[in-house]
């Protein structure tokens, strides 16, 4: 999600947009937090529950060693697919789906939806629903914008294509080449930090990469065994959609 904030400060700047404007816009486009743009699904009342979340899958590097690890301690996790390695690995994706795990939307190639055309933004979406229809046999309901970017008319398309906005409220931050104890502990104090505030997390990793297929997750996973392997009184792993509406 930084890399993201990046990216679209370094655009607004370019073109003139400064200070607060800059930090504003920024904000409400890539803070998960937001809701000003719109509302998304962060997290549930019940500090207990706990949704495991992935991102930029499946990918051959990770995703299969990732479903035994979550399969040892029965724990149904989400999984947001970008449509182009969904694509590239159907069976991996059917797999992720047959074992019970919800999968959601990512986008077919994981761009900033925050600094695309209002059709590029349809395309993505509406391309990578049908990809993951095509691939599992039945509809998509929920939708993570790639770095969490987002515009009112990017919630509004999604609504449209009948899909949920979902952010995040704890971050591993797994894709900035943390070791596997670092993510674990970073993950383990945002959950900490939710329960202190009566929340639920909702905890973002990633079993793949965006820029190519096979990138190495191998740290993720083993964070991952890390907090499953944890007294798991006093918490409950849930899928995103036990907070909509919520």
């Amino acid at each position: 999600m930084a890399n993201g904030m990046n990216i679209l400060t370094s655009a607004l700047a370019a073109t003139g947009v400064a200070g607060l404007a800059v930090g504003g816009f920024a904000y409400a486009a890539l803070w998960p937090g937001s809701q000003i743009f719109g509302s998304t699904i962060r997290g549930g009342s019940d500090p207990s529950e706990i949704a495991l979340t992935f991102d930029d899958g499946p990918n051959d590097a990770c995703t299969g060693a990732l479903l035994e690890v979550l399969a040892k301690h029965d724990v149904r996790a989400t999984f947001f697919m970008v449509g182009q390695y969904a694509r590239q690995s159907p069976a991996l994706a059917r797999r992720v789906h047959e074992a019970g795990h919800l999968v959601g939307n990512h986008t077919v190639t994981h761009p900033l939806l925050a600094r695309a055309s209002p059709r590029r933004v349809r395309e993505e979406l509406a391309g990578c629903n049908a990809i993951l229809e095509d691939t599992l046999g039945e509809s998509v309901r929920y939708f993570r914008p790639p770095f969490g970017g987002r515009r009112p008319d990017v919630l509004r398309t999604a609504r449209e294509l009948g899909l949920v906005p979902v952010t995040w409220n704890v971050t591993g931050h797994d894709w900035a080449q943390k070791s596997a104890e670092e993510v674990y502990g970073i993950v383990k104090a945002g959950i900490a930090r939710n329960r202190r505030r009566g929340r639920g997390s909702n905890v973002l990793l990633h079993d793949g990469g965006h820029l190519t297929m096979g990138a190495d997750r191998s740290r993720t996973l083993r964070a991952v065994e890390m907090l499953l392997a944890q007294d798991a009184a006093g918490r409950r792993f849930v899928t995103v959609d036990r907070w909509d509406s919520v």
